[in-house]
């Protein structure tokens, strides 16, 4: 019994439903134990035709991450697919449909796959995206053409924007646009008070083919706000409005008749200012608008002056005699009074000369790092070390001049051993991590530190990473004491939602538990990799809810001081003010294509090789401590060493690829076992700032093992951007070179410091400073002049919506100087200000 076929029979790889085997008289379709053969018979010429496209695949382009479909049909065809950059895709991932052509019976076939944006951004070679069809007859094979799938985008800046400016009437106007790079590429369209500009309609417009916009010639009408607007598949953008003011300058009419002559022998005449009347900012008519002329004496008519003119000219000498008499007097009662101004001046100052400020005392060798200040014998200071306990379990009363130095504390004891905290580290990790809201954080101790603190304060650091956590003195409530924890979060495992231009500047750092109550901000500090140009970027500070979700709390350039977070971004290091704990991270959104980031370039290769092949890793990754240290603790591990500087390099947000290449190799002696010219990491893989450890291997290949000496060049660069190079000369076996005790990154201070060994001011030295320099001066001798001195002056702001804008001044003083302060010079600045109050000198340790 004949088989009824539909218009198509389909199937996806996998699901084995019919074999097609073609014979010249026709089909026979076998699909398990059913076998139908078609009753239309082919065309006797159908064995020797090649397969021809009824339709190709086009050009297609990715918005945001819908996935794109690519369609083929041939006919005849007996088997069609899809291969994409030289590579077949694989068969599971096409969708086949077949037919027969109703006019010549032939078989038609069609192929569809479809293309996901992340198969686009996985390409890591020298072209674009590109598939193409293949499709076999019994006679041959034939090749579609490539359809290229790109990405698309459309920035969000234009590269140029258009001026406002003002034009005389019938002048000509040029308005300058150059739309955001996209891709594909921008259209162009002009708005004139919102309202579209079709130059068809109006010829007095014309659009040029790089998008500007000329008016021919300039009409009142055309006065308004212009804007270019720019758009693609993805977005439609516009630039800001640029004000056009057409303007008329007024023109004079004729002069008007002469007047007749007047008494005065004077006649006049006039014009005015209407042909045309100025308009919209036109300047008026220059020159003047009456004009007088004497008459002749036969126009004249003569008068004869009389007493009245005697007596009027007697009483205009007589009042300007008076006038000169009172200026006169007034300048001799001003001299007078300002001579006894000096005089009560000079005095004044004889009697301040015993108030003045004290000088510096001369520092002597040893143990002069420390600030203090005149003894008070009126009052008794103790300090105190050992176990903190309650206030009725200590036998002796330590007091201050401001109030008792330890408050009352809680039952039990917690042990201070010269400020480091003894404790169980995984104990305390897993307390924590017990907890719902901390079961993101990391187990390694590594990468954690800890401590016990109360309202003295303290510090939390970890090493090698510029990472720390300032507790200011007060930061804690008198009578609390809270078990704090600072730690990095692995990017891997903490997927910031990034979108458009955003880029992570920062490591992801957790500190905590939040929620405790602070009554002064604490400082977080952590590196960055933006080339600190805010004109480029717009930075924001990111804290992650309780939800889990991350919420913008801060955007530099915008801070808000009543909000409870503040950020002072210096060249490589962000310092972030915050009174509620948390996890935290700096992202940034590029303003330009001049936006950078800084990569730090690091070449490593194994410490020892017994094989002909030798592999150079190069690392590019953000410029932070953190994952120098990363990358450093991990070479270690392989066996790797550094075999040359570390080399910054900024990459631009200019959507193009970094490329590595390696070049100068004795031929006879080494080879590259790389097939192509160079490598390439993809401009995605590196902005999104995700991926910690990016790096390219070079595999070299020795001639012999007896082979050692290597001298070669490594280039990397970005397209069209900045580049760097490595030169490297130097033997494989024996290389004594130091440059990894160099890079170690001997940071050796105590993860977890508490009380007064947290801070280089001591408490009392630092309680004096504030009283006396947090009320304000006339003349500015206070805090403010301690922020100027200290170049802080940019914060002023800030420092003055605190209840003791002094101490926070002094807090990031100490963020600043823990490992570098110079005590000295912060006592010159005080002696500077001139507060004699302060009574702030230099004495060495016996002194004390």
């Amino acid at each position: 019994m004949p088989l009824h076929l539909g218009p198509f029979v389909r199937w996806r790889s996998g699901l084995v439903l019919t074999w097609i085997c073609l014979f010249s008289s026709g089909f026979t379709f076998i699909g398990g134990e059913h076998a139908a053969t078609v009753t239309h018979p082919l065309p006797a010429a159908f064995s020797d035709l090649l397969p021809h496209f009824l339709l190709e695949p086009d050009d297609v382009y990715i918005v945001k991450n819908k996935p794109v479909t690519l369609t083929c049909r041939s006919t005849p065809a007996t088997q069609i697919y899809f291969k994409c950059n030289s590579e077949w895709v694989h068969q599971d991932q096409h969708l086949i449909e077949r037919d027969v052509d109703p006019a010549t019976g032939l078989p038609v076939m069609q192929v569809k796959i479809d293309i996901s944006r992340q198969q686009v951004e996985k390409i890591f070679g020298l072209e674009d995206y590109w598939c193409q069809c293949v499709a076999w007859s019994t006679t041959g094979t034939q090749k579609s053409q490539k359809a290229y799938v790109r990405i698309a985008y459309l920035r969000k800046n234009f590269e140029e924007e258009p001026l406002g400016k003002e034009v005389a009437l019938d002048q000509e106007v040029l308005l300058r646009c150059h739309p955001p790079e996209g891709v594909p590429a921008a259209e162009v369209e002009w708005q004139r008070n919102e309202g579209l500009i079709d130059p068809k309609t109006d010829p007095n417009f014309f659009i040029t083919v790089d998008h500007n916009l000329i008016i021919k010639q300039a009409r009142l009408a055309d006065t308004g706000n212009y804007t270019c607007v720019a758009k693609n598949i993805v977005a439609r953008r516009k630039s800001s409005s640029a004000t056009v003011i057409v303007y008329v300058d007024g023109g004079w009419s004729e002069w008007s008749k002469w007047s007749p002559c007047g008494a005065d022998c004077t006649m006049w005449r006039s014009r005015e200012c209407t042909q045309p009347t100025p308009s919209t900012s036109g300047k008026d008519c220059q020159g003047l608008d009456l004009q007088s002329l004497n008459c002749t004496s036969e126009q004249c008519p003569q008068t004869a002056s009389g007493a009245e003119d005697v007596a009027l000219y007697v009483g205009i000498v007589a009042v300007a005699l008076c006038l000169t008499l009172l200026l006169i007097v007034l300048v001799l009662v001003y001299r007078r009074k300002k001579e006894g101004l000096d005089a009560d001046v000079a005095d004044s100052s004889i009697l301040t000369t015993g108030f003045q400020p004290m000088g510096i005392k001369p520092t002597k060798p040893e143990n002069s790092h420390l600030l203090t200040i005149q003894p008070d014998l009126t009052t008794t200071t103790t300090s105190y070390q050992g176990t903190l306990r309650s206030r009725h379990e200590v036998a002796g009363k330590f007091s201050m001049s401001n109030g008792p130095l330890l408050e009352p504390l809680p039952n039990g004891s917690h042990t201070l051993h010269n400020g480091k905290l003894p404790s169980d580290p995984n104990d305390f990790m897993n307390r924590l991590s017990s907890q719902t809201y901390f079961k993101t954080l990391p187990r390694d101790n590594i990468n954690t530190s800890y401590g016990t603190f109360n309202f003295l304060g303290g510090r939390l650091t970890l090493p090698n990473t510029g990472i720390s956590l300032l507790i200011p003195p007060e930061a804690i409530p008198r009578g609390k004491i809270y078990e704090i924890y600072l730690t990095i979060q692995k990017k891997e495992d903490m997927r910031l939602p990034l979108a458009g231009c955003q880029t992570l500047l920062s490591p992801v750092v957790s500190c905590g538990p939040p929620g405790v109550v602070l009554t002064r901000p604490v400082i977080l500090t952590m590196d960055h990799c933006s080339d600190a140009c805010l004109e480029n970027w717009a930075i924001r500070l990111k804290k992650q809810s309780y939800e889990g979700t991350w919420e913008d709390v801060l955007q530099l350039g915008e801070e808000v001081f009543s909000e409870p977070y503040y950020c002072q971004l210096e060249a490589e290091t962000c310092r972030v003010f915050t009174e509620q704990l948390g996890r935290f991270a700096l992202v940034g959104e590029s303003l330009s294509m001049a936006a950078a980031k800084r990569l730090k370039l690091l070449l490593f290769a194994p410490a020892y090789c017994s094989t002909l092949e030798y592999n150079i890793r190069i690392y590019c990754m953000d410029d932070t401590q953190d994952l120098l240290k990363e990358v450093m603790q991990m070479e270690r591990q392989m066996g790797g060493r550094l075999i040359d500087e570390p080399h910054v390099l900024l990459f631009k947000d200019s959507y193009h690829n970094l490329r590595l290449s390696i070049h100068d190799m004795p031929q006879a002696h080494w080879r590259s076992k790389l097939l192509t010219g160079y490598q390439e990491i993809p401009f995605y893989h590196i902005w999104s700032g995700s991926q910690q450890t990016l790096h390219c291997t070079f595999t070299l290949e020795r001639q012999s093992l007896s082979t050692c000496d290597l001298t070669c060049t490594l280039c990397v660069w970005q397209v069209e951007g900045e580049g760097q190079s490595f030169t490297l000369d130097f033997n494989i076996s024996k290389d004594i070179r130091p440059l990894d005790s160099d890079f170690l990154l001997m940071d050796n201070c105590t993860p977890a410091l508490a009380g007064p060994s947290a801070f280089q001011i001591p408490y009392l030295i630092r309680q004096k400073i504030c009283s006396s320099l947090d009320t304000p001066c006339p003349n500015g001798a206070d805090w403010r002049l301690l922020a100027q001195r200290l170049k802080l002056d940019r914060h002023m702001s800030f420092f003055a919506s605190k209840a003791s804008p002094t101490s926070v001044i002094l807090d990031l003083w100490e963020t600043q100087h823990f490992h570098s302060g110079n005590l000295n010079q912060l006592a010159a600045v005080m002696a500077e200000i001139g507060k004699q109050e302060a009574m702030i000198f230099l004495v060495s340790d016996g002194e004390c």
